[in-house]
């Protein structure tokens, strides 16, 4: 099932895995992670994990990079990165958030990264 929010748009899989696909050339704002976590809220009653589809080129607020992944019932994220500019936002973002213990992994868009992402978050919801 796939909804459309104003930034871009969020696949439900397997029923406790939402894959998130930013639109390109957006900021992500504070009130759009507070859109993806009311939607979260409203979808998710049990635990969940995000599969985040980097394949547009996109920004975060320093609010946004602060709140993102807070939903008390979100146990994995998985980040699939396509591009080295990608891959060194999700970088900043673990450095940004190290205290908090994000239970997040990182995979390349172009090595299978995907499915390898959905696997690991299977696993992670497992345990």
């Amino acid at each position: 099932m796939t909804y459309n929010l104003g930034f871009g748009k969020i696949n439900i899989i397997d029923g406790n895995i939402a894959e998130i696909i930013i639109n390109d050339n957006i900021e992500m704002s504070l009130e759009m992670v507070e859109e993806c976590e009311q939607f979260f809220s409203q979808h998710f009653s049990d635990n969940f994990g995000i599969l985040v589809n980097k394949i547009n080129a996109y920004q975060y607020s320093f609010e946004a990079k602060l709140t993102i992944g807070m939903n008390e019932k979100l146990c994995a994220i998985a980040v699939i990165n396509y591009h080295q500019n990608g891959r060194k936002q999700t970088d900043r973002i673990i450095q940004l958030r190290k205290q908090d213990n994000l239970n997040l992994k990182i995979f390349s868009g172009l090595e299978l990264g995907r499915q390898e992402g959905l696997e690991w978050i299977k696993k992670e919801l497992s345990t």
